[in-house]
């Protein structure tokens, strides 16, 4: 299949394969007589593998460690399993500090009702305090 192809079928744009082609997270595609590039079935589950692990706001690093991973499928997984526990770590602290942020949002928009004026705006107030 050419890549317009494969971008329909696995939902990512022609740009994004490419971009996982120059990150050699996907190996270089064969290519026809006439230069265009052709995939195969197996380079499709590649790209939905990266798809997938992307979605999991994995990084372009821990995808590489995970495709080197699975090219070795009778090793142990205690390293992955190492990884994703730290993925984990890191989401748990972004939720925490987003919920702070949400928070002090929250507290920020209670300074202000709908009929004030800019003049006596609570939001700009606030962002005005030292």
């Amino acid at each position: 299949m050419k890549i317009g192809e494969l971008a329909l079928r696995s939902g990512c744009s022609i740009q994004t394969i490419r971009f996982y082609e120059r990150e050699n997270l996907l190996p270089k595609p064969q290519r026809s007589e006439g230069n265009f590039r052709l995939y195969d079935t197996e380079y499709e589950e590649k790209l939905l593998f990266i798809k997938r692990c992307r979605s999991l706001n994995l990084s372009l690093q821990e995808i590489r460690e995970l495709l080197n991973y699975k090219a070795s499928p009778t090793d142990y997984c205690d390293e992955i399993n190492q990884m994703v526990n730290e993925h984990l770590n890191t989401v748990k602290s972004n939720i925490k500090e987003l919920q702070i942020l949400k928070n002090q949002l929250e507290d920020l928009r209670s300074t202000c009702s709908k009929e004030t004026t800019i003049e006596d705006c609570g939001i700009l107030q606030q962002l005005s305090q030292s």
